[in-house]
């Protein structure tokens, strides 16, 4: 199955990449509900997250966590939240948002508008916090 999420893994469509492994890749949404706001997906295309094996779905969950202590480190933020919608791109997806507020995780809201420059130090200044 291919989608926009296959098409970005596979380097045909850009990204603000923060991090990436043999299962896995993470990227800032550029279409943020707030500053930092990242993409948290699967390499193998599954449309939903409940339809993943068990354990591809323990380390996606692993995976995202390792992203928001990085993520953490950089924004100020009272914590890093996380949805799943998985309504706008068929392909298992975790959205992990910097919250200040329950506003900052309503997809209706707003967008946190950002520069091609602000989203590419963003993403370096993440990546650089990743721990493994």
């Amino acid at each position: 199955m291919e989608t926009i999420f296959t098409k970005i893994i596979k380097g045909e469509i850009p990204s603000y990449k923060i991090a990436e492994n043999n299962d896995f890749y993470a990227f800032l949404d550029i279409n943020p509900n707030t500053k930092g706001h990242t993409l948290v997906v699967p390499k193998k295309p599954v449309d939903k997250l409940f339809d993943m094996d068990e354990t591809t779905y323990t380390a996606l969950f692993k995976y995202a966590r390792k992203i928001s202590f990085a993520i953490e480190k950089v924004i100020a933020c009272n914590r890093v939240g996380l949805t799943v919608i998985g309504l706008e791109v068929p392909h298992a997806h975790i959205h992990l948002i910097p919250l200040n507020s329950m506003s900052d995780a309503n997809f209706s809201a707003p967008k946190t508008k950002m520069t091609e420059k602000e989203f590419i130090e963003l993403a370096k200044k993440i990546a650089s916090e990743i721990k493994d």
